[in-house]
């Protein structure tokens, strides 16, 4: 079964900007979502798309995950079919200690980034960096879901 273990908090400096290897800009949209039930999302960046469905467990930093590519073409016609959407610049980092990204929202979700770091076992000691401030894990209303719904402009 595939899990995703990840942990998400909110940036409070400057810091991680030295630490980027890579951007990618991203539009998300949520066909499908609900605390309880599972989360459809349709993914694109660039030249890349991706189907995910999310599932929760017994554990806010633990879900189920299932993604597959798509074809470009395919995740243009779902995000046009929902107006539950996101766009943001995902900004790929060079620090050990699992896989660490920072996201950083536009239009009715800017000014918020978000650092996520995905780790290969639930419980795993963290060192986190200086510029990650408040542990948003268990918000569900800060999860990309929740603010296609509610953007963080209107909290």
């Amino acid at each position: 079964m595939a899990l995703e273990i990840e942990r998400r908090f909110l940036v409070c400096s400057e810091g991680w900007k030295a630490l980027v290897e890579r951007r990618e800009p991203m539009e998300q949209g949520y066909l499908s979502q609900g605390p309880e039930g599972i989360t459809v999302r349709v993914r694109r960046a660039a030249d890349k798309a991706w189907l995910t469905l999310k599932a929760r467990t017994a554990s806010t930093e633990v879900r189920h995950e299932f993604e597959y590519p798509i074809p470009v073409a395919d995740a243009t016609a779902l995000l046009a079919l929902t107006p539950r959407r996101i766009e943001k610049t995902r900004h790929h980092l060079r620090l050990p200690g699992g896989i660490w990204v920072v996201d950083v929202f536009h239009g009715t979700n800017a000014p918020l980034i978000v650092a996520e770091v995905e780790l290969d076992h639930a419980g795993t000691a963290l060192e986190r960096p200086e510029w990650c401030g408040e542990e948003i894990t268990s918000r569900g209303d800060l999860s990309n879901a929740a603010l296609a719904e509610q953007p963080w402009s209107r909290r």
